[in-house]
């Protein structure tokens, strides 16, 4: 079965950092694409940021860019996702994301973590 565990989200105020952590298991963590989904109160579900396994590229949204960064520890089957220079707008429930391909799509998710920021 798979499991993700996502934990670090918090209060903040604008131009504070988090970090988000993910364990996982219950799969070949190195061998699928992971990420992060967040998904704000009425609004659609987006891909925040995703290490694909296909390409080994590391995709970011136009949002998010130059202010998070993922990352990942095989080791532990742990992704993280440091964000920095937080925003309003960046408050929204995070989700831990794993498939085949990235995407907002991404079949496999945790429970998720809430992040506010404060303005």
């Amino acid at each position: 079965e798979v499991k993700l565990v996502e934990s670090g989200g918090g209060l903040v105020q604008a131009g504070g950092s988090l970090r988000l952590s993910c364990t996982a298991s219950g799969f070949a963590f190195d061998g699928y694409a992971i990420g992060w989904l967040r998904q704000a109160p009425g609004k659609a579900r987006e891909a925040v940021s995703c290490l694909s396994n296909f390409d080994k590229s590391t995709y970011y949204s136009d949002s998010v860019k130059g202010r998070f960064t993922i990352s990942r520890d095989n080791a532990k089957n742990t992704v993280y996702l440091q964000m920095n220079e937080l925003k309003p707008e960046d408050t929204a429930t995070y989700y831990c994301a794993t498939d085949t391909f990235c995407g907002d799509g991404m079949r496999y998710r945790g429970k998720g973590t809430l992040v506010t920021v404060s303005p």
